[in-house]
């Protein structure tokens, strides 16, 4: 069984400022109020007894698998195709309002492509596809917890807004 955990709230006060400029905001780390939220979810049973903790590599899901990992004294593997949402699926950097109206589009649209369209960016197709991937290498494990993303749990499940800390079931 896999349960998802969306990360807890980010301290964005960075952003825009030294190397929190573009991808740097992908190093901001959870806000005081994030931290909370996640010690308050180490506490929700079914995360008991995980037998691995699965995280994406940005630092708001690394600390959140960090404070999971104290909490419930479980290993943390990290997966690099576990990351969030991308505004360009080859992986070529976007600048803010390209990423910003690729996200808008992405939102109308409600992740998919047009009819008979694509894209720059990556659709909840290719997300869920990703994500699975990375998922059934893990197969074997009895119960395993994912840090992940607000976009990945949307793309995975029927949940359009979860919020930070949220905790939901998935299967394959």
């Amino acid at each position: 069984m896999f349960y998802l955990i969306r990360h807890g709230e980010a301290d964005y006060d960075l952003a825009g400022q030294k190397i929190y400029q573009g991808f740097g905001i992908d190093l901001c780390p959870l806000s005081k109020k994030g931290i909370e939220q996640i010690e308050e979810a180490a506490n929700d049973e079914r995360l008991k007894d995980a037998d691995l903790i699965l995280s994406s590599p940005y630092t708001r899901a690394l600390q959140t698998a960090a404070i999971l990992s104290r909490k419930l004294n479980v290993p943390i593997i990290v997966e690099t195709d576990l990351h969030e949402w991308v505004a360009n699926k080859d992986y070529v950097y976007e600048d803010d309002e390209t990423a910003e109206e690729a996200f808008l589009e992405y939102q109308s649209n409600h992740g998919h492509y047009p009819k008979g369209e694509t894209r720059k960016w990556e659709s909840s197709d290719h997300i869920k596809e990703r994500v699975d991937n990375v998922l059934k290498k893990y197969t074997s494990y009895k119960k395993v917890i994912i840090a992940c993303h607000g976009m990945t749990m949307q793309a995975l499940t029927d949940i359009r807004h979860p919020d930070n800390g949220q905790i939901v079931e998935y299967k394959l």
